[in-house]
Parts: structure tokens; C-alpha cells; sequence
């Protein structure tokens, strides 16, 4: 039996996660992990997520989880959720500048003042459905159509240094990366739990897939 581990620090919306997990996959043991013992053990991993990013970075620090999840991203297919992708970068602007895992090369930053193309500014936090626009094929977009419509909340986005792992975007005042892939990590910055058809078949294609992609 395939077992996913989704990774418990304290913050994340972990029952809605985990739930969506079961309906998909049926057949796999999907458990909440709050050790590394438990991540090591499982066959993928789901790095969830929400709030602020000093207070995922500590709980990593705090809970030695830290080693695990960068052990993970690197052996085990690996799914990132909202501030499980803004994780994986080098650095956030929020809260003064924190540290991120560094696992992806580039910052996170704050919408600052968007506007819509008519002018009108848009609400920080960017709360609501988006379009994601594929700009790469990827296994965990087989069955999801070009430009589907996901579930986002957030204030802070990913500024990817590397446009080459940038699988996917979204149109919110300016273009931001809102799917990432390297290697057997995949990250999203809208919330699949939430986003009904289209998540639950990402959600599925991850469950499915192997972890082997090309790195870039």
C-alpha cells in the first residue's frame, strides 16, 4: 500500500488536505506526519500550508523537520500547497526578509498596488478563482485543461529565478509563477483541496506519478 505523508508543523489546512488525499486515492494510507521518521517512511510527501512564512520556518527548526523536508523534496515525489511552495525558495519579503529552504532559486514577494488592465486595483490579499496558464507539460497537468480555473489565497508570491521550472502562471496585476516543477517536486501556490474538479485531479495525477521528470 502506498503511503503520502502529509506534513503537520502547526500550520496548514491539514483535515481538508488530507481528506481530498483519501477521495483520490482510495487505496493509499494517507498520514499526518509531525516527525521525521514518519516522512522518511512515506512514498510522497505533501508540504501544505498557510499563514505566515517566520512561523513555517521556526516550527521546521523547532519540530526537526527541516532535514526531513529537504531530504523529501529530494527523494520523494513531492507536493507543495501555497506556503509549501513559497517555502522552497531562497527568501520571502514578508516579515523584514525571512529565510526559506533554498531548494528553489529565487524570492518571495508581496503584491504591491495591483491593478486590473482597466486600471482598477485588485485586493491584496489575492483571494479567490484565477487562471493558470500551462506554460509547460508536466504529469500533474494530464486531464486538466489550459488555463482551468484554481483556488487562491494569498499576499506573497514566488519570483522564480529560473524561468525554466516555471510550469505554470497566473495574471494577478502582473504575471506571477504559480505552479513550479524540478526534478520530483511539484508546488502551487493556488490550493487544490479547494478547487474542486480541477484540484482533485492534480491531487490524483500526484498520487500517480513517479517523481521521474528531467531536472532543469
Amino acid at each position: 500500500m502506498s503511503t503520502v505523508a502529509v506534513l503537520d508543523y502547526g500550520m496548514g489546512n491539514l483535515r481538508s488536505v488530507a481528506k481530498a488525499l483519501e477521495h483520490v486515492a482510495p487505496k493509499a494510507r494517507v498520514v499526518v506526519a509531525t516527525d521525521a521518521r514518519t516522512i522518511a517512511a512515506a512514498d510522497r510527501v505533501v508540504f501544505p500550508g498557510q499563514g505566515a512564512i517566520r512561523g513555517c520556518m521556526q516550527a521546521l527548526m523547532c519540530e526537526e523537520l527541516r532535514y526531513a523536508v529537504m531530504w523529501a523534496a529530494r527523494e520523494r515525489p513531492f507536493l507543495g500547497i501555497c506556503l509549501g511552495l513559497q517555502a522552497l525558495y531562497e527568501r520571502s519579503e514578508e516579515g523584514g526578509g525571512v529565510a526559506g529552504l533554498g531548494l528553489l532559486a529565487g524570492s518571495v514577494r508581496l503584491f504591491t498596488a495591483p491593478v486590473d488592465a482597466t486600471g482598477a486595483r485588485l485586493k491584496v490579499p489575492h483571494m479567490g478563482w484565477n487562471q493558470v496558464r500551462q506554460t509547460q507539460t508536466h504529469p500533474l497537468w494530464e486531464g486538466i485543461a489550459d488555463e482551468e480555473r484554481f483556488y487562491f489565497v494569498h499576499s506573497y508570491y514566488a519570483d522564480a529565478a529560473d524561468a525554466a521550472e516555471t510550469v505554470g502562471v497566473t495574471d494577478y496585476g502582473a504575471r506571477f509563477t504559480s505552479a513550479v516543477a524540478y526534478g520530483n517536486i511539484f508546488a502551487v501556490q493556488f490550493h487544490p483541496e479547494k478547487s474542486q474538479r480541477a484540484g482533485l485531479r492534480l491531487l490524483q495525477n500526484f498520487m500517480a506519478w513517479d517523481g521521474l521528470t528531467e531536472r532543469c
